[in-house]
């Protein structure tokens, strides 16, 4: 009911706009909102058995198709389709340039929105799932690296002739980072898809690498650069503490490196413990051997999240300050808001 009410408001509010463009950054977030609507439908279809208990009307293997088919494009049209309408605004709003390429900010769009929805298939590589399903969601996967790539490059080529900004910007810092991530994982994603790559790095720690530098590179940084831009904003205020912000920005960074670089030596180590054999054809280690040889990394895992933590740690207390700086003082407010 929330999600309805939210994609209600959203569609009606562009409807009653008064220009007739509608900005691509909602292109994405409506193309967000009808998706996940849509997967969801489709994914809690079932029959009822009695009033409290059903049964999806999916079983065996087309059950595994749809789940991975909502899991993947939840992380498409969530994770990935609303964090892009996050950058599409807030790259040029705050660098105060207009989008590099619109026309390449469309080609994204269309895209991105016609072609992940064939990509869950290559989490079941090597299953019970027909194999020429999990070729073609491969081969789809690797043409994503072009469109993804596009608007990696789009977001970072808005910077075209004033990269000098993020020498004294550490807002934007944490937006144009997030795109370098954004551009390495959309990458390593498709790599991981392919099935010679698939088969060390399935089921082990890469995957999990893989998914925290989506999580803590691309939306962390960019959803932390779009709140400092917001609390400036909507409170007519500059940050309590522009030296906090760039401690926020290297421990995020740092964090993000640390926890994503230990999943990863962590994630080949167990694909290649798991599929070594001894001369006489049993395999050379036992699963709890691997998990042992697992604990340095792990412990880097731990020391990496920490540092990120401790750094939404730092931007919580400099937001509460300068939000309540700003609310004790209103004539600066309406003073610095002249300036914005």
């Amino acid at each position: 009911v929330v999600w309805l009410s939210y994609t209600f408001n959203f569609i009606m509010t562009l409807s009653i706009r008064k220009v007739s463009h509608i900005y691509v950054a909602n292109w994405f977030f409506l193309a967000m909102m009808i998706m996940i609507t849509y997967l969801h439908v489709i994914n809690s279809l079932a029959l009822p058995v009695d009033l409290f208990k059903s049964y999806s009307i999916f079983a065996g293997v087309q059950d595994a198709m749809i789940q991975w088919w909502w899991g993947h494009n939840a992380v498409g049209f969530f994770l990935t389709a609303g964090f892009l309408g996050i950058m599409y605004y807030f790259v040029p709003k705050q660098a105060n340039r207009p989008i590099y390429s619109y026309r390449l900010s469309v080609i994204h769009f269309w895209a991105l929105t016609f072609g992940y929805v064939w990509l869950g298939a290559h989490h079941l590589q090597y299953t019970a799932l027909p194999d020429w399903t999990g070729s073609l969601g491969a081969a789809i996967s690797l043409a994503m690296i072009i469109p993804s790539w596009g608007g990696a490059i789009n977001g970072l080529f808005t910077l075209s002739g004033a990269w000098d900004k993020l020498r004294t910007d550490y807002i934007l810092r944490f937006l144009i980072v997030s795109l370098a991530f954004y551009a390495m994982s959309t990458f390593e994603g498709p790599v991981m898809a392919s099935k010679t790559v698939n088969a060390l790095s399935h089921y082990t720690d890469w995957t999990i690498g893989h998914v925290h530098a989506g999580a803590l590179g691309w939306v962390a940084m960019v959803s932390i650069g779009a709140i400092y831009h917001m609390v400036e904003r909507l409170w007519g205020t500059t940050m309590y503490s522009i030296k906090l912000v760039n401690l926020h920005f290297w421990m995020a960074t740092v964090g993000t490196a640390v926890y994503i670089t230990a999943m990863w030596v962590s994630g080949i180590m167990q694909g290649l413990m798991w599929r070594a054999y001894d001369d006489y054809g049993n395999l050379a280690y036992t699963f709890v051997e691997s998990v042992a040889q697992m604990h340095p990394y792990y412990a880097m895992r731990a020391v990496g999240g920490l540092i990120f933590f401790s750094g939404a740690c730092v931007m919580l207390f400099n937001v509460t300050v300068t939000i309540r700086r700003a609310i004790a003082n209103p004539s600066a407010k309406m003073a610095v808001a002249a300036n914005i």
